[in-house]
């Protein structure tokens, strides 16, 4: 590591020191509130862009949102990951909401549709491409490449919490009546605003029935 590259480093640990000095004048409190448990009402599931980070973008503070993100804010059934902080935010912190929150400008969306070889994230950008599939003719349709693939963000978002929704987890809660509803978000890095995409489901009613899960 050359001499350029540890000052950089070590201007993270300066900027760590202020942020907690700054919290600490705001509330003398807040980190031994902090350290003892955590109560949030919210899972975000987002990608991992550096330009959407969850508190900053919904204004949360530490301890009030529960994150988990990855390319494209992808939703599997095989990724352990993703499904092991789905149960713990579900069972354990109790969330009232789950949040998919895809972004306009996705490298990961915008690679899967133009399907150019990347590596081994190609394996990953396929779940986006099954997407891209059920949907082709109305993406195709669109009048520009930007719009296209604006379109495929927004319907990757859709196909998420569809999968959110299909998920052991969250429909073994609704079964037990908990108050949990998963939703739909976009955000637009251009303006820093967010959109819902008119996606809420909060029983197991609102879900294809191919998916649902029958007995106790």
């Amino acid at each position: 590591m050359n001499k350029f590259q540890r000052r950089k480093l070590n201007s993270l640990f300066k900027n760590n020191k202020a942020w907690a000095e700054k919290m600490t004048q705001e509330d003398p409190n807040f980190f031994s509130h902090l350290s003892k448990q955590q109560h949030p009402d919210y899972l975000w599931i987002g990608c991992s862009d550096s330009r959407v980070p969850a508190n900053q973008v919904i204004d949360l503070k530490p301890g009030e949102v529960f994150v988990h993100r990855n390319i494209a804010n992808v939703v599997v059934h095989t990724d352990l990951n993703c499904l092991s902080v789905i149960q713990y935010a579900v069972n354990v912190l109790e969330v009232q909401h789950i949040i998919v929150c895809g972004h306009y400008g996705c490298g990961g969306v915008k690679a899967a549709f133009e399907g150019h070889e990347h590596g081994l994230i190609d394996n990953w950008l396929r779940h986006i491409k099954d997407v891209y599939r059920l949907h082709k003719n109305e993406i195709d349709a669109e009048a520009t490449e930007q719009k296209r693939i604006n379109l495929l963000c927004e319907k990757n978002v859709i196909e998420q919490v569809a999968n959110v929704c299909h998920t052991s987890i969250v429909q073994r809660a609704w079964k037990k009546n908990k108050d949990l509803t998963v939703h739909g978000w976009i955000y637009s890095i251009e303006d820093g605003l967010l959109k819902a995409l008119g996606t809420e489901i909060s029983e197991s009613d609102q879900i294809n029935e191919i998916h649902m899960l029958k007995g106790n």
